[in-house]
């Protein structure tokens, strides 16, 4: 399998995760105590280890090879522009979120005055 890498590295747990070989970040602990993944022909048990470009990720118990590589130009121009679109997508959200709490704080609804002065006695728990 071939992984492209679009940054300067990945962590192993993300890479397992991205890959889909876990289903989540958290299962990493266990998969590594459970499982041989050699990084470059040698044992690695670091989450966190960081993977580059020309590295090799090898799953023996599962007949996997994670070969990292550099992607095309064109796919970086790609990548960039969906990256692009997203943060602008949720530089709006933010704008929408925060005018909506400014909006909710503008239209306060008035607190129920009630007219019983008439108090109720203070109940003790086991009495």
């Amino acid at each position: 399998m071939k992984f492209k890498l679009f940054d300067d590295y990945i962590t192993l747990q993300a890479l397992l995760k991205t890959t889909g070989i876990l289903h989540s970040g958290g299962a990493i602990k266990g998969f590594l105590e459970e499982n041989t993944i050699l990084f470059n022909e040698e044992d690695e048990k670091r989450r966190g280890k960081k993977i580059r470009i020309g590295d090799i990720i090898t799953l023996p118990d599962h007949n996997i090879s994670i070969t990292i590589i550099a992607p095309s130009t064109e796919e970086i121009q790609q990548y960039q522009e969906e990256q692009a679109e997203k943060e602008r997508v949720a530089a709006i959200v933010k704008k929408l979120n925060q005018e909506n709490k400014k909006n909710k704080k503008q239209v306060k609804t008035p607190k129920k005055v009630t007219k019983n002065t008439e108090r109720k006695p203070v109940r003790f728990p086991g009495m």
